[in-house]
């Protein structure tokens, strides 16, 4: 099963090489404009391949999409990154072009891809793809409910430990839905557990408040620290989206697809719980949403509208 990856820098490089390593594909192609750069990190990864047990192929090339014919998951990571004081809308001008671009010349040697958007702002780049490409929306998907779930996750475990409990961050489950935004995300504290136990019964409101916030500002945080966007956790969760995909795994994984009456909402791409396999998204988990967490997710939709409404260039 081949796999392409468009854009080789920290993030896309992180998620070809977990791919690798998690041996599911059989071929990654790590595809970039600049000249040498996939091609470099491509024959880094095949150089650590006999030390870490890699058999998946991972191939660089320089702008040339014939060598992705056939894939079956099109990554695309393309487009400049946040830096310091930049949100995710920022980029919405140059981030639009780069994305139609890339995706266009990916369906001319794989049209039956399924496309998976990291490019921010990621909500608004996917609503993008599934319009400039008319695919079916099964096909198209975003990330971040899984990234920022995997966030939200991390700020509860360390307030469980701070409450003097011994979780670990697999012990935890916790879910993030709407958009992929600083301000708007939805972290569910009402489905957050420890070992089943919901949180709500072990931690003080102010924690929760604390972990929440910290979720809502996790992208951020990290941009200021290290003066760019974060790219280990972003590309093990694309990864993991890529893994359920290829492996028909049948996951509920949230992230951003497009909503057609779920949720009460239309023509629409936000983070919500799937279910992921061979076909893309498989199904939509409705799942119900009440009080202040409903009002929230109505106002990360009306968000992502906004957001939307700066595309009408770069769709016609």
């Amino acid at each position: 099963m081949k796999v392409t990856v468009v854009g080789a820098g920290n993030v896309g490089a992180t998620v070809a090489n977990v791919i690798a390593m998690k041996n599911f594909a059989s071929e990654v192609v790590l595809l970039d404009i600049k000249e040498g750069v996939s091609e470099g990190k491509a024959m880094d990864m095949m150089q650590a391949a006999p030390m870490l047990g890699i058999d998946t192929t991972v191939t660089g090339v320089t702008n040339d999409y014939a060598a992705t014919a056939g894939s079956k998951v099109v990554v695309v990571t393309s487009g400049i990154p946040r830096k310091p004081g930049m949100s995710r809308e920022d980029l919405i001008g140059t981030n639009a072009k780069i994305v139609k671009g890339v995706v266009d010349q990916a369906l001319q040697y794989s049209p039956t891809a399924i496309f998976i958007i990291i490019s921010n702002p990621m909500d608004t780049m996917t609503y993008l793809t599934l319009k400039d490409t008319k695919l079916p929306r099964n096909r198209v998907l975003g990330l971040g409910g899984l990234l920022d779930s995997s966030r939200f996750k991390y700020y509860i475990t360390a307030a469980l430990k701070a409450a003097g409990m011994p979780a670990t961050l697999t012990d935890v489950d916790g879910m993030v839905v709407g958009g992929h935004n600083d301000k708007t995300m939805v972290p569910l504290v009402s489905y957050a557990a420890y070992r089943g136990i919901p949180v709500t019964k072990l931690l003080s409101s102010a924690a929760i408040e604390d972990a929440v916030a910290k979720t809502k500002k996790g992208g951020a945080t990290l941009t200021q620290l290290i003066g760019t966007s974060a790219w280990y956790a972003p590309g093990a969760a694309v990864a993991t989206l890529v893994g359920a995909i290829v492996t028909d795994a049948k996951k509920l994984i949230p992230c951003c697809v497009y909503l057609d009456g779920e949720y009460g909402e239309h023509d629409l791409c936000i983070g919500v719980p799937v279910i992921l396999g061979s076909k893309g998204v498989e199904r939509i988990v409705d799942v119900k949403l009440e009080g202040e967490e409903k009002a929230a997710f109505a106002m990360s939709v009306a968000a992502a509208r906004e957001t939307n409404s700066l595309l009408s260039g770069a769709l016609q």
